[in-house]
């Protein structure tokens, strides 16, 4: 049964809480943005605060095997600093029963990177390239047999299992996933996880309308399922940056050297004409600003984006297009961001998504529901100042894409079982 964290009563209880401190680190191991660790503070503070104790754990980075690299030993001055107790640190997670145990209330443990061992993400490691499907088999089996009691052994250290880490609930880990079966009446939604999901229900199952949904990125394919999902489900789509161009060549417009996939065409008229069909306004861009080279100093030229010249490849959203795009945003009552209309880590093609960001904060401050996600689209209204200008904030790109495509998360199905 979920609980709640605001009503659960943690008086002399140890939580075990899955965060997502994969923070990134300089080549000193100095942290150079901590907001994942800022973003989990509300919910290990509560813990605290309610009289119990904290075993905290996450993984960092995609180590293969025990490298100091991967240590989370380099943020621990920073997560005792936020939390305002020196917390303490557990070499292997696998070891720290002692530890755990020996927690009073009021006190932290933070344990060493989960993924040092194979078992947390039950994939099996160190195969020969040339291994025979038998092997293969064998080893996924043996990993899947061990993971059971990497989970059991974590469980253990606890009372009760908070989830906080939206950015890995689309895994099915050991620690976002498997670790719930063992509190079936003590498992709950942290502060940031229960953000993440509201705001992506206040955009998916309670939206006001009209609702747009801004769509950029590079490829169509690595957002296919997205667009096929929201197609039915919004008033507007706005497909922006390198993506749009298939659609443009879709309908016959000549787009020069600008990125393409010419295999998902296909796929690309069947989303207009959905849309078409379910009366949803798509909106393409009309105009680009092209460079002749991938490079920030190019020269620089507009053109109808269904009319590039064959030397010519598009970068950026032009102003006509986002004038169409403002029009749209500042007439919806909910918006949801994900990904850049341009080339956003080149500054002089990066115009477009800042404008977006913009728009964005205009329109929320005229009361629409704005949820942002994505790397790029997060870093925009970051780097203008405007992230405490939109409503929410996404901190988990692959999760809240997956939750957009309409699939249901692991890490949330296990809470709310």
């Amino acid at each position: 049964m979920q609980q709640h964290i605001d009503s659960y009563d943690f008086t002399g209880k140890k939580a075990i809480v899955r965060v997502d401190f994969n923070v990134p680190l300089d080549e000193n191991f100095n942290i150079t943005d901590d907001t994942r660790i800022c973003r989990a503070m509300p919910t290990l503070k509560k813990v605290l605060a309610g009289g119990g104790s904290l075993i905290i754990m996450s993984h960092l980075g995609r180590p293969k095997k025990v490298d100091a690299k991967f240590s989370l030993k380099h943020i621990l001055g920073r997560v005792s600093e936020c939390l305002g107790v020196q917390v303490q640190f557990a070499d292997d997670c696998m070891k720290a029963a002692a530890q755990a145990a020996a927690l009073k209330p009021g006190e932290a443990l933070l344990l060493e990177n989960l993924r040092y061992y194979a078992e947390e993400e039950g994939k099996p490691r160190g195969l020969a390239e040339d291994a025979s499907d038998d092997e293969k088999k064998a080893a996924k089996a043996a990993v899947k047999a061990s993971q059971k009691e990497f989970t059991k052994t974590l469980a253990s250290y606890a009372d009760c299992y908070i989830n906080d880490a939206f950015g890995t609930a689309h895994r099915a880990h050991a620690s976002t996933a498997l670790i719930a079966e063992y509190f079936p009446n003590d498992k709950m939604f942290g502060y940031l996880m229960e953000g993440e999901i509201n705001a992506i229900d206040n955009v998916l199952k309670n939206a006001q309308r009209p609702l747009t949904a801004i769509i950029g990125g590079s490829k169509v394919s690595s957002k296919l399922a997205v667009l096929k999902n929201l197609v039915g489900k919004v008033d507007n789509l706005i497909i922006g940056g390198g993506m749009g161009y298939t659609f443009i060549k879709a309908q016959g417009g000549k787009i020069g050297l600008s990125l393409h996939e010419d295999e998902l065409i296909p796929d690309a008229l069947e989303i207009m004409k959905e849309a078409k069909e379910r009366g949803v306004n798509l909106s393409l861009s009309v105009a680009t600003v092209c460079g002749q080279s991938f490079d920030n100093d190019t020269p620089r030229k507009i053109f109808p984006i269904n009319d590039i010249p064959e030397d010519w490849e598009g970068m950026d959203a032009a102003p006509e297009s986002l004038e169409n795009w403002k029009k749209i945003i500042l007439s919806s009552k909910t918006i949801l961001w994900n990904g850049p209309v341009g080339v956003f880590e080149l500054p002089n093609f990066a115009k477009g998504t800042l404008q977006i960001a913009e728009d964005l904060a205009e329109a929320t401050k005229n009361g629409a529901y704005t949820l942002v996600g994505g790397g790029d689209s997060v870093a925009a209204v970051t780097q203008m100042g405007y992230a405490d200008k939109v409503s929410y904030v996404s901190t988990g790109g692959g999760a809240m894409l997956e939750a957009i495509e309409g699939k249901e998360l692991p890490g949330v199905a296990a809470i709310r079982g």
